[in-house]
């Protein structure tokens, strides 16, 4: 085909990359060209869908030719090779100028040797995070993109026009270059992880302390949603609490095996937050808790492991629901707040330049992580762009201040009654150590310089030092020792 007639095109219709199709083709002034290696389910997807209007290509250079120049094609094919091997069939079909956009789940260090190889032959590349599941792929995601500005000219628009709304706005942003875009994403992904993971013990000291029905317990998710917490997530929650099994007519979350599965984004940011020295321990816990579930010989192992007889008594129901609702929300403002750190090295590591306020704009809407409080880390971001810790901002510290006591209670009565609350543990461990005026970590330092000569500062004057350990115990700096 010569004639260019499509401004997008997108390669892989499995079911994200034909939502994604579809909704592209849905909105004004777009139209869609598509392919997949198989060229079957290409037909397919466009017989299924003839509203669509889609421009079928049965080969890469007839998809290159049907688009208008510079040419816009979205990958969203499996992460990895299958990846590789469409970017080198598109570079061999492009021109300098044109536009190749990876909208899967790539690790973003992989977006970065692709941005680099790709640019040599003039064509630009842009990893683009893409939030919101299925769904959003066909209604409107939350849409993180990467790569030059030259190529956010072309591509903006065409993704603001499929993207979710949030007051008005679309939930888009040029986040920076090369791998900002899927940086970015994968930081949202373990922040979702800590979220879902938190909300998982909130339902389990609902249910094994306050002895609250499944029934009872989506009840209180529903009215949760009313308030501060309101979020898809907690949205979701009960609806998922609702859902009775078909076939025993039990709660299906009771039928379902506790094995808690993984992509690997959320150990993606772990990884990465390890390397940046950026603690991140709420979502590390929320992955580690998945590995847990997911060890069933060791969980068989420790069933005659000694723990509390009974759960700790409770003497007001309804006053523990509260002290839940309001860890829940102190421990979530952690998440973020770890999440937001973790951007602010990243950014600083790699050159990017991310407007925190824009992240946490695009977060609104159209994403899995989307919540009401996102509106207010937009305005402590804009209120101070050099904000170097989330949770100190005045709203999230007023929060957290009201929450506090509640928060300590729930993690008492958690320990007491034998429930595991990593992610609710771990996050107010994570306050404590921040707000402390003076940290254990003078100990450690001391050891290291005791068995490994690692060197420590003071506190009192300038300066490198060492301590000989043995013999006289005498201190001498640093520099003397070379």
């Amino acid at each position: 085909m010569s004639e260019a007639q499509a401004n997008i095109g997108v390669v892989g219709m499995a079911v994200m990359g034909s939502n994604l199709a579809r909704n592209l083709a849905s909105r004004e002034g777009n139209t869609v060209a598509i392919f997949n290696r198989s060229t079957e389910k290409a037909h397919a997807v466009a017989e299924a869908h003839p509203e669509a209007g889609f421009i079928v290509a049965d080969t890469m250079q007839s998809f290159a030719d049907s688009l208008a120049k510079p040419r816009t094609a979205i990958i969203m094919v499996k992460a990895g090779g299958p990846t590789d091997a469409v970017i080198n069939q598109l570079v061999e079909v492009f021109e300098p100028g044109d536009i190749i956009v990876d909208g899967g789940n790539a690790l973003f260090t992989d977006t970065i040797r692709r941005e680099a190889a790709v640019r040599e032959t003039g064509i630009h590349f842009v990893g683009a995070g893409i939030s919101g599941g299925e769904e959003g792929a066909l209604n409107g995601p939350s849409i993180m993109p990467g790569g030059t500005e030259e190529s956010y000219k072309t591509l903006g628009p065409i993704l603001s026009s499929i993207a979710a709304v949030a007051e008005g706005e679309p939930c888009v942003t040029h986040v920076g270059t090369d791998g900002a875009g899927h940086f970015v994403k994968m930081i949202h992904n373990g922040i979702e992880y800590a979220d879902m993971q938190l909300i998982a013990e909130a339902y389990d000291l609902l249910r094994n302390v306050a002895g609250l029905s499944v029934e009872e317990i989506a009840d209180v998710f529903t009215e949760w949603n009313k308030g501060e917490l309101e979020s898809y997530l907690i949205e979701i929650t009960a609806e998922v609490l609702r859902q009775k099994d078909a076939d025993t007519g039990k709660p299906l979350v009771d039928v379902i095996l506790d094995a808690a599965g993984s992509k690997g984004t959320g150990v993606w940011t772990v990884q990465t937050a390890l390397g940046l020295g950026v603690p991140v321990s709420g979502i590390a816990e929320a992955v580690f808790a998945r590995a847990v579930s997911s060890k069933p010989a060791q969980r068989a192992a420790a069933t005659d492991l000694p723990g509390p007889s009974s759960v700790a008594a409770i003497e007001d129901k309804a006053a523990f629901i509260e002290d839940v609702r309001q860890a829940l929300y102190a421990s979530k403002i952690i998440a973020y707040s770890q999440g937001f750190d973790a951007i602010i090295e990243g950014a600083k590591e790699y050159n990017w330049d991310i407007k925190k306020g824009e992240v946490a704009r695009i977060w609104r809407a159209g994403c899995i992580i989307r919540a009401q409080f996102l509106n207010r880390i937009t305005e402590a971001y804009a209120a101070d762009p050099d904000l170097v810790l989330l949770v100190a901002a005045p709203y999230f510290k007023d929060a957290v201040t009201k929450a506090e006591g509640a928060w300590r209670r729930v993690a008492i009565k958690a320990i007491e009654s034998g429930i595991p609350s990593p992610a609710f543990s771990s996050s107010l461990a994570y306050y404590d150590g921040v707000r402390a005026d003076r940290l254990p970590a003078a100990l450690v330092q001391g050891q290291r310089d005791f068995f490994g000569a690692h060197t420590y500062k003071r506190i009192d004057k300038e300066g490198t030092f060492h301590t000989q350990w043995s013999g006289d115990r005498t201190e001498i700096t640093a520099e003397d020792t070379h």
